[in-house]
């Protein structure tokens, strides 16, 4: 009888044991497995606080603005280089000396480069078959311009080796240059400068070259103006600036008041969606005026910059001026940027020379100081002849 009770007591506490561990396996279950969920419920709360995090680092409205400056023909007559001679080498920083802080202080400034910086090497010459000293690059790049047109009537004056022998130049002191190049891939790259974010593409063409034919094959020499070739341009500076500024060398020589091709010229590349037009040639300032593109684009034309350092003299040939506008950029959202341009604002500036030495180039209303009478007087002048046609 014993046995046999020992036999079922072992009996109950096997039994017990195998509800013990069921029991536990399902408790265990229900535990690893609120665990998993548990664990899961956490994960999507990391995602999202991810998600929020990062929703705090998407894109937010921003504007930015900057300066762009532009004067006018930089026409290095034999007088001119011959003042600037040291002896084997050539000084025009100081004719630049007393405006320099009008080209240095706005963020970006382009130059006319009328006459081409060929060098030494092959033999400077003046009117009517120019070539500059390299030095020329120089002082302009130390005034505070940073890029120059060299798309003129001049372009060709000394032959292809010029532009190979300037550009190679330019290059060399980081000088960005444009409408003229060295071949054709060197021309299929638009110019872009970028400055506070802000890209510009800058293009430039000339009404012809003297008579002198561009060669046959080797058209990226110097820009034309051709409207169909421009039209194309523009479409591919579009893809790559949010601000596209064209210099135009048009117009008649000593006219003060631009001609009726001008102002067609001004209002087709207005509807292509120019944004500022900055004229050159005459030799004489040309007033400036927005102008109304097709869709409502607004285009700022100054018609001419005159000429900013030249030898040439009275009759309004030694008067020119820095033009200043203001770029301002709004980006509302990726697909959504506003571009305006406004604030333009010009200063007249003037040759002097001491019959053909010792040039130098001065804002005009302090003109008195180097002998010019009425000074003052002529600055009010020129600011409302430039002035006239703004709104």
């Amino acid at each position: 009888m014993r046995r046999k009770r020992k036999r079922k007591s072992y009996s109950s506490f096997v039994v017990y044991l195998i509800c013990f561990l069921i029991m536990l396996s399902c408790a265990l279950f229900f535990v690893i497995n609120y665990a998993m969920e548990s664990g899961g419920s956490t994960e999507v709360l990391h995602a999202q606080n991810h998600e929020n995090k990062k929703s705090e680092y998407e894109f937010k409205p921003f504007s930015s603005s900057m300066t762009l400056a532009a004067v006018g023909d930089i026409l290095i007559h034999g007088t001119v280089y011959k003042d600037a001679s040291t002896g084997n080498r050539y000084d025009f920083k100081p004719m630049f000396a007393n405006v320099k802080e009008l080209l240095l202080q706005p963020d970006l400034t382009i130059a006319n480069q009328e006459t081409i910086v060929g060098g030494t090497e092959i033999g400077l010459s003046t009117y009517p078959s120019f070539n500059s000293p390299f030095e020329v690059a120089d002082a302009l790049q130390d005034a505070g311009v940073d890029i120059v047109s060299i798309a003129n009537n001049h372009t060709l004056d000394r032959g292809e080796k010029a532009i190979i022998s300037a550009t190679g130049y330019l290059d060399k002191i980081g000088m960005a240059y444009t409408g003229g190049y060295r071949s054709i891939e060197d021309r299929n790259v638009i110019r872009i400068l970028n400055r506070n974010g802000i890209k510009i593409a800058f293009l430039s063409y000339t009404y012809g070259t003297n008579g002198i034919p561009v060669p046959e094959g080797k058209e990226y020499l110097v820009n034309l103006i051709d409207m169909p070739q421009i039209k194309k341009d523009i479409a591919q500076a579009k893809e790559v600036s949010d601000v596209i500024a064209v210099s135009m060398h048009w117009g008649n020589e000593y006219q003060r008041i631009p001609s009726d091709e001008q102002k067609s010229l001004a209002k087709e590349l207005a509807d292509e969606g120019v944004d500022i037009i900055i004229g050159h040639h005459p030799h004489v300032l040309q007033p400036m005026e927005w102008v109304k593109g097709k869709d409502g684009h607004d285009t700022f034309v100054i018609y001419s910059l005159g000429n900013f350092l030249s030898g040439q003299m009275k009759n309004y040939k030694d008067i020119g001026g820095v033009l200043q506008i203001e770029i301002v950029k709004e980006v509302k959202s990726p697909n959504d940027t506003i571009i305006r341009l406004q604030k333009p604002v010009f200063t007249p500036t003037y040759v002097t020379n001491q019959r053909y030495h010792n040039f130098k180039i001065v804002p005009l209303k302090k003109a008195a100081s180097v002998g010019l009478t009425n000074a003052q007087a002529i600055d009010q002048e020129i600011n409302e002849f430039m002035n006239q046609w703004l709104k």
